[in-house]
């Protein structure tokens, strides 16, 4: 293996013998959905020295995105890349003496499971450490470097078929209420364990064998227990109700049951790992506080004292959602992750009372942390004018650590990100964001696109968005909001759509087009709009309300709940949240409404979906795309072959948002003139 080292003058003294200045920065091209650098995933070494953590890359000759293993000193001073297999590797995590670094990687072996592999910080080739027949999920370091909880997949019938052409894969049995999900596929009998593994015999032997899943294994302090995190009661498949448990690392022993929470553990797919006191009496975690409100409740920090004792919430006033605890050293606070309007910030909490002290604010989003010791934290940035990177904190303040991005943002011209805020129809204050072209004349009114985002109980925040850059480089106003059932507002606003989409949030997102109209900005002649997974959901209820836009894309998304029950994986959500459909026929139908109102739409749309998406499945779009095929509504139904929920090869990303732009240029006279692909730069280059 061969080390990558890189120094933080480098790029900058590059780009400056070339010349590059504001006055030649270039436009942005289609091209740039895939220029950015992936940071990802900071791990914080116990001396305090060394972060690792992820990059990713487009490799566009392959046409897969590469996720690599990376470290940088403390001081900033040094960065180094630590993998460059055909493949990729992820889950960066030191060893406690620092010597050594873990990561999960298949390592470019197709059809075969991720195993854990061990990296001598000094130098020389990752050797396996695991050699089982399922994958590697997660795992962690026990405190004395011999040992590692691993989180492991059962073996997939499925994927031993495939490794055989001549083979027929054996029939794919269901028996489960909760049986398919995204990217995993069907589930079948599969279920994931918790197993402990000796670093020097390289032996595996299961910790929970039997019916459930467990995730999320962390240490206790001395070494003596491992907590995780399992669905036990009842039919796990059935409720949301999650147990803390610990269990001796010893085969044959037997968890013990900590603690319940009602709702999910954690969410937005921020790792929220039980977390110990240094004492080892208390373990945080975060939790919703009601599971009849599936991904519409609260997270919340929550102390579980390992004698029985009562659970406490932690600053149980705090009505937005905390993420990712973690004890300080001296046991006094407990960090974590705060989701606020429009931003997400890292703050402490005091373990005793409660009290909250944000280490950071303003606009950004900060969406992974560590910490080490002599107060040190590393965390993953963004902002809406530079893509994630790592910065350092302690008592001398806020340092940039990695500059993998550098390059290309000093390359191109970007426009200007605006926060705005308006009054809905009902007078609920709305926030957003406003993009305008890089070119902006005051004088002028623009094509305006109002995009909407997923979740719904997400939301639009002060981070870098290639797309909107894109639009605006191509002449476009962006218009995002955040309407009501988006997160961090609290837990009213995200609740207020319950059970009723599309009604509420579509008055919340035209106001954002009707204030963008109102400032002079927005050619009321010319507006589009578009989103993904529930943005497509409430694009189809936006044109289906209001005929005023003249394209959309709707992408992988649903005009008929009924057609969603039972065919996508959100089968307990459906059920608390509508009920059954035997039972709730008009609230069924009430969210139904583009599909059983068709007729209403007249926005020439363009559908997108992944082949094999089981999150927001291929045939709702299929449903939304005949109907307006049947109305002789001007439209095309894009499907990516093998692709999920969320795309990932470099060559649909390009696609699609080449679609885009040739949809809206076409309805809003701003047609887009077709880009030349350029040579990229791979992840085998030897730049950051």
């Amino acid at each position: 293996m061969h080390l990558r080292i890189t120094f933080a003058l480098f790029i900058a003294y590059f780009w400056a013998d070339a010349g590059v200045t504001a006055e030649n920065q270039r436009a942005l091209s289609v091209e740039d959905i895939n220029a950015v650098a992936e940071v990802a995933d900071p791990q914080l070494s116990m001396d305090g020295e060394w972060i690792a953590y992820t990059v990713g890359r487009a490799d566009l000759p392959k046409d897969e995105q590469r996720t690599h293993v990376w470290m940088t000193s403390w001081d900033g001073g040094q960065t180094v890349q630590l993998t460059q297999s055909e493949g990729s590797e992820h889950t960066p995590r030191w060893s406690p003496d620092a010597k050594y670094l873990a990561f999960i990687s298949a390592r470019g072996k197709e059809n075969e499971p991720e195993q854990l592999w061990l990296l001598n910080r000094l130098g020389g080739e990752a050797q396996p450490i695991t050699f089982l027949k399922g994958d590697v999920v997660d795992y962690q370091w026990a405190p004395d470097g011999k040992r590692l909880a691993l989180i492991v997949m059962d073996q997939d019938p499925q994927r031993e078929a495939q490794k055989d052409e001549n083979k027929t894969a054996p029939p794919i049995v269901i028996d489960r209420f909760y049986f398919k999900e995204d990217e995993t596929g069907y589930l079948g009998a599969l279920r994931q364990h918790l197993y402990l593994v000796d670093i020097e015999t390289r032996k595996a032997e299961l910790l929970t064998p039997g019916p459930f899943s467990e995730w999320l294994p962390s240490w206790s302090p001395k070494g003596d227990q491992i907590a995780f995190v399992s669905k036990r009661s009842g039919d796990p498949d059935r409720n949301k109700e999650n147990g803390l448990y610990v269990i001796a690392p010893r085969a044959g022993s037997t968890p013990r049951l900590l603690a319940t929470f009602p709702g999910d553990v954690g969410s937005s797919g921020l790792v929220t790992t039980p977390s110990w006191r240094p004492d080892g009496r208390e373990i945080a975690i975060t939790a919703a506080e009601d599971s009849k409100l599936v991904y519409f409740a609260t997270q919340q920090v929550i102390v579980v004292p390992l004698d029985g004792g009562p659970t406490r919430i932690i600053a149980k006033e705090l009505d937005r959602n905390v993420f990712s605890p973690l004890w300080s050293a001296d046991g006094r606070w407990i960090y974590g992750l705060i989701e606020d309007d429009r931003s997400q910030q890292l703050a402490r909490f005091r373990a005793d009372s409660g009290k909250i002290e944000h280490l950071l604010t303003g606009r950004r989003e900060v969406t992974a942390f560590d910490l080490g010791r002599k107060a040190r934290v590393v965390f993953l940035q963004s902002t809406v004018d530079r893509p994630s990177e790592i910065f350092a904190h302690d008592d001398r303040g806020v340092r940039r650590l990695t500059r993998h991005n550098d390059a290309w943002l000093d390359a191109v011209k970007l426009a200007p990100v605006e926060e705005i805020s308006f009054s809905s129809n009902d007078g609920t204050r709305i926030s957003g964001f406003m993009v305008k072209p890089t070119e902006y004349d005051p004088g002028q009114r623009y094509p305006t696109l109002l995009q909407i985002h997923g979740g719904p109980t997400s939301q639009y925040a002060n981070t870098f968005m290639p797309m909107w850059q894109i639009l605006a480089a191509h002449g476009y106003v962006v218009v995002a909001a955040n309407p009501r059932g988006s997160s961090g507002r609290g837990g009213a606003f995200a609740k207020a759509i319950w059970a009723n989409w599309g009604d509420k949030d579509t008055g919340d997102v035209l106001a954002a087009i009707d204030y963008a109209v109102r400032e002079g900005i927005a050619d009321p002649e010319r507006l589009g709009v578009g989103g993904w997974s529930y943005g497509g959901i409430l694009t189809n209820n936006v044109i289906a309300r209001d005929t005023r836009f003249k394209a959309a894309t709707s992408g992988a998304s649903i005009g008929n709940a009924l057609a969603g029950y039972g065919t996508d994986m959100y089968i307990v959500e459906y059920e608390a949240e509508l009920g059954t459909p035997w039972q709730n026929l008009d609230t069924y139908l009430r969210n139904s409404f583009p599909l059983l109102h068709a007729d209403r739409i007249k926005t020439p749309t363009l559908f997108l979906c992944g082949e094999r998406d089981f999150n927001v499945p291929l045939l709702n779009s299929e449903q939304m795309y005949q109907a307006l095929r049947s109305l002789n509504i001007d439209t095309q139904l894009i499907i990516y072959p093998e692709a999920f929920h969320s795309l990932s090869k470099p060559s649909y990303l390009r696609d699609r948002m080449q679609r885009y732009l040739d949809w809206y240029g076409k309805y809003l006279n701003n047609e887009p003139e077709r880009q030349k692909p350029r040579v990229e730069q791979t992840s085998s280059s030897t730049s950051p």
